[in-house]
């Protein structure tokens, strides 16, 4: 298999030392150019497209934001965006990823942060390689949800609170859980969501679901009663548990190591999920690289939930979903614009 290759786009010539140094040494990746500015970038993607572009947001002469529209309109490609974790840059970043950027990296330069920030971005860049990357011109989300029907689901028929909804979602998962969170009603039983992102974007990107959503999406503090129409984001670097108290469910926060290579964890939502709550939950296991969050699936199907996949088709990387339905843990493998249906399908149909 041959390496990946990486383009470098950064004004500032201490990134460009460290990215390139960091991403030099990484088995199966060679860094085939740096770019100072968007302008750079482009002429060196003429002539000699990279498989993974690295784009800074705050350049000169063009931000990152204005050079990735054009880019994934009219070449495009798996981009990681830095950003710095700013309430600002946290903003970008999520505009970002709804341009058409797969990954995002917290660009932090403190000197005990670089041996990290480079193993992250690594590890982004990796599983940015195996993403489908399509043409998106300017409001091509809104026309694609157009397409597959916008309009908020009337209703879960889900009153109950012993019901819930867990989602796990990596590598393209912030469009994936936008697309589902416009259309999921405001009964919807309690839903808890990890998806794969640094800490402090994780309260950016609730808020934006937040504001599409007939639900309140809140990024999770720990201590939290789970009810209907509540949505609870994992922020970066904690573990989200769900817990029986009594009659209830409780939401808490742990910190501790990684578990299947990530904190948050999907493999440990599923988990206690599938303790808490048995087959009064349902399962979403969207696009994402790797195998975190199959093991836990399998432990809420065994248990009775009902659990869905996300298919191939509608990925942009078939790597979490695959896993789970290799092992049968997957009830149902359903293309993206479906799921949120068959949430609630789902959710009607739970024994009570």
């Amino acid at each position: 298999m041959s390496d990946i290759r990486v383009l470098i786009v950064d004004d500032s010539p201490t990134v460009q030392r460290v990215f390139k140094k960091g991403l030099s040494r990484a088995k199966g990746i060679t860094v085939v150019g740096v770019a100072p500015d968007p302008f750079v970038a482009r002429d060196m993607i003429v002539k000699d497209p990279p498989d993974v572009l690295c784009l800074d947001i705050e350049m000169p002469r063009m931000d990152g934001l204005t050079f990735l529209r054009k880019l994934m309109k009219h070449f495009p490609m798996p981009v990681v965006v830095v950003s710095t974790l700013t309430k600002e840059g946290g903003a970008k970043a999520m505009e970002a990823l709804e341009c058409g950027a797969v990954e995002v990296v917290e660009k932090n330069m403190g000197e005990d942060r670089i041996n990290d920030l480079m193993l992250e971005v690594v590890s982004k860049v990796r599983s940015a390689a195996s993403a489908t990357v399509v043409r998106k011109a300017i409001g091509a989300h809104k026309a694609a949800t157009r397409a597959t029907g916008s309009k908020v689901i009337k209703t879960a028929n889900a009153s109950s609170e012993d019901r819930v909804v867990a989602i796990g979602a990596s590598t393209g998962g912030t469009e994936a859980l936008s697309t589902i969170f416009e259309r999921l009603p405001a009964d919807t039983p309690g839903t808890l969501v990890v998806q794969h992102m640094p800490p402090g974007f994780t309260a950016q990107m609730a808020e934006r679901l937040n504001s599409k959503s007939a639900m309140t999406v809140k990024e999770a503090q720990g201590g939290e009663l789970l009810v209907p129409g509540l949505a609870l984001i994992a922020p970066g670097d904690h573990h989200i548990i769900l817990k029986k108290s009594g009659s209830q469910y409780l939401v808490e926060l742990r910190s501790g190591p990684r578990v299947s290579r990530h904190k948050p964890s999907v493999d440990v939502l599923f988990s206690t999920v599938a303790e808490a709550a048995g087959d009064k939950a349902v399962g979403v296991i969207l696009t994402g690289m790797g195998r975190d969050g199959s093991l836990g699936m399998k432990k809420m199907h065994d248990k009775g939930a009902f659990t869905i996949g996300q298919n191939e088709e509608s990925c942009v990387v078939y790597g979490m979903p695959r896993e789970a339905f290799e092992i049968g843990a997957v009830d149902q493998v359903t293309p993206l614009n479906l799921v949120p249906e068959k949430i609630c399908k789902a959710v009607s149909t739970v024994k009570v």
